[in-house]
């Protein structure tokens, strides 16, 4: 059943390729059909999945190319379950509102589609070969949206500057991988068989730090931490809407789950050596990024910055290397998803509305767009991490998590979230919402129906309802990183002890 949730967008994708240009309204009802089932499926596989159960489940592995060990391993645990299901509600929404592009529809739909399919099979796989081929194939695309269907004058710019970024950081990433595979001398990509190598005859310890060191850098680059970072809110700015929020939203969780997939289980020496420098550099995403979307007039940059502000907070949950911070990670990953789709949703529809982004130019429009403005404001206080909100369980697991070995970090990530992230977006719902309407908006009109009402509903139902029940997601995610943990925990505890942490033969 997971392997339908990545192929059936994969395969509308292919299929639309033969479908005449003039039939652009056919292409985004087949994208719109498609989506709608990667979402249903994915709603099938959550509900289904079973807690208490570490092991990987709906799974599907068989052999591709045996010379080389790449299997075509897929299934969910309690690391991707969730993400898959975010994916997909992201992806349907992003298609939903795909609606408004009205040149060259056809293209446009098959590159969300793959788009779509792409990161969703990333997620599914326990293959880093798959892993990555997935994740290259939804990356591409972004490339091309910005180009043709982007917005503003800046748009070549954002596209060379987000293609030159990402594909620094994937190659440094493959570079890591392939480091790992030769290393660890397995045979084998299979993160699963990989792990149980590794267990018996792990890497040396400087070995292990090189690759975690190629791993986070390149990671790091395509999740926008600080410094790497400025390729996000320029991108986000000058993207079309769906794009924004599949990119945003969704693929940029690529980075972070690599990090649990790979990075952790896999070089957890290394994971141990390189976590005081993640936490120092998530500071920068948090209060760096922060700062600077208090400065921002463009209601796009201002999320784009608020965007990469957030990622501090699940860097510091990967650094804490504990169960209630790397949980609270993933808590994150969903919540951050959820919402970043929904905030650059709302950028696009207002984008259209009002033909600005300027902040300045806005005020009162809470009064001429109720239910919009209502999502807006919604969308700010979930930005905020207001309780009630999945985004305020996930920070709230990561600084409890991280408070043992990094409570000055947790001191500034609080103030980071409570003030400095505060001040931002409840200062932009005040400029955008509150105030007297300018003249040239007097005839705005509200979402005009109930179908264009229906993305940003399931957005904010989602948020909701892991905010209101975050046991549905944490009983899920606790015994898949408690199994990752395992042998960080050995060797973290072996080195407080004093005993001297075994040096094995490097390969």
């Amino acid at each position: 059943m997971v392997n339908w949730i990545f192929l059936i967008p994969l395969a509308t994708a292919v299929a639309l390729l033969f479908l005449p240009r003039k039939w652009g309204t056919v292409a985004w009802f087949a994208s719109f059909a498609a989506t709608l089932a990667s979402m249903i499926l994915s709603v099938i596989v959550f509900y289904n999945f079973d807690p208490s159960a570490p092991n990987i489940q709906f799974e599907t592995n068989r052999e591709w190319i045996s010379s080389l060990g790449i299997r075509f391993h897929t299934g969910v645990d309690g690391i991707n379950v969730g993400l898959i299901f975010m994916g997909a509600i992201v992806s349907f929404t992003a298609a939903c509102l795909s609606w408004d592009i009205k040149n060259r529809e056809k293209e446009f739909a098959i590159l969300l589609l793959l788009m779509s399919g792409g990161i969703l099979g990333a997620f599914s796989s326990f293959d880093m070969f798959f892993f990555y081929i997935f994740h290259e194939l939804a990356l591409i695309p972004t490339f091309i949206m910005i180009g043709v269907w982007g917005n503003g004058e800046n748009k070549n710019y954002a596209t060379f500057q987000i293609t030159i970024y990402l594909t620094i950081g994937a190659l440094i990433t493959l570079a890591g991988i392939i480091l790992l595979y030769l290393k660890a001398g397995a045979n084998t990509f299979d993160m699963v068989e990989l792990a149980k190598y590794l267990e018996k005859k792990p890497l040396g310890n400087d070995t292990q730090a090189l690759i975690y060191g190629l791993i986070v850098i390149g990671f790091g680059i395509l999740v926008s931490l600080w410094p790497f970072y400025s390729w996000a809110p320029t991108g986000y700015a000058a993207a079309p809407t769906p794009a924004a929020m599949m990119h945003a939203g969704v693929i940029k969780k690529f980075g972070l789950l690599g990090l649990l997939r790979i990075g952790i289980p896999l070089l957890s020496t290394g994971a141990i050596q390189w976590s005081h420098i993640i936490a120092i550099l998530c500071l920068g995403n948090i209060l760096y990024c922060g700062w600077v979307a208090m400065q921002q007039k463009n209601l796009n940059l201002l999320l784009g910055y608020s965007s990469v502000a957030h990622m501090g907070f699940a860097f510091l949950g990967i650094a804490s290397l504990s169960i209630l911070g790397i949980t609270g990670t993933v808590v994150i990953m969903v919540a951050h998803g959820l919402l970043a789709a929904l905030v650059f949703g709302l950028s696009g529809w207002y984008l259209r509305q009002t033909g600005t982004l300027d902040m300045d130019k806005m005020g009162g429009l809470l009064k001429k767009l109720p239910f919009m403005g209502t999502v807006l404001l919604i969308a700010m206080f979930a930005g905020c991490g207001l309780p009630g909100f999945a985004n305020f369980v996930g920070e709230l697991l990561v600084f409890l998590g991280a408070w043992k070995e990094f409570s000055f970090y947790v001191v500034i990530g609080c103030w980071g979230a409570l003030v400095i992230g505060a001040i931002y977006m409840l200062n932009a719902a005040r400029k955008i919402l509150h105030g007297n309407v300018p003249p040239e908006f007097s005839r705005l009109r509200d979402a005009p129906s109930f179908w264009r009402k229906i993305p940003y509903s399931i957005l904010v139902a989602a948020l909701l309802f892991f905010g209101v029940f975050p046991y549905t997601l944490i009983n899920r995610i606790e015994p898949s990183v408690k199994t990752i943990l395992k042998s960080v925990e050995v060797k973290d505890l072996n080195a407080k002890q004093g005993v001297k942490l075994p040096k094995p033969v490097k390969k």
